[in-house]
């Protein structure tokens, strides 16, 4: 069966390699995009929506892979923060649901926790919970540790935080594993590869996992 995916967040590392997946995927006869920005050169199988991230009338597919998310350096007024963060995934599972979408998946981060008094982990948590409020059949939300890759922007901080880790990365053993560094390419082929898989009923999907699943194929 052909199939049609909305994405959110293709302008990002994770959602961009996402795309590229979804356009060279037969499976996928139609791709819709929701941004604030135009991506060029893309197949005729993609649609983009430019301005309105969650146009009602469009929002209709059989999948919705959400990567939106933002940084404290990009985004440092909280109020903003939380509107990207929190507020698009919540939204777009809010009308999954009410356009009668059955597979959602959306990437959080290690540490969610809707308890947390850290306002990053905070924000996480609390769009976790309210997505899974949802009650989509196939929800799925991905919680990797630090993700590598090559990103358009510069972030000093991240790539130095990227260079220890991958130093003292042969030390992560045992539950220590979940704290690896996790590619880009395989968050993305993980999601793909959950959404047309039956066999799984993870709902938290952690970067242990992820690189298991980018092994089902």
């Amino acid at each position: 069966m052909k199939k049609t995916a909305i994405v959110l967040g293709a302008t990002g590392l994770t959602g961009g390699i996402l795309l590229q997946k979804l356009i060279e995927d037969d499976t996928y006869l139609s791709i819709k995009l929701f941004s604030r920005s135009k991506i060029e050169g893309l197949p005729s199988k993609v649609s983009q929506y430019i301005g309105d991230l969650l146009n009602l009338e469009q929002f209709k597919a059989d999948e919705v892979y959400c990567s939106i998310g933002t940084t404290k350096a990009k985004t440092p007024d909280k109020e903003v923060y939380k509107q990207i963060d929190y507020g698009i995934p919540v939204a777009a599972a809010k009308l999954s649901k009410e356009n009668k979408i059955d597979t959602f998946l959306v990437v959080s981060a290690l540490g969610a926790n809707a308890n947390s008094s850290v306002f990053y982990n905070k924000t996480k948590g609390e769009m976790e919970r309210d997505v899974q409020k949802q009650n989509i059949k196939n929800t799925f939300i991905f919680r990797p540790s630090l993700i590598g890759g090559e990103r358009k922007e510069q972030r000093t901080l991240e790539k130095i935080g990227l260079a220890i880790f991958k130093v003292i990365q042969p030390l992560f053993i045992g539950k220590l594993k979940q704290y690896k560094i996790i590619e880009p390419d395989d968050i993305a082929q993980a999601m793909i590869n959950l959404a047309n898989s039956t066999s799984h009923a993870e709902v938290i999907i952690t970067s242990k996992d992820i690189k298991r699943l980018t092994k089902n194929t």
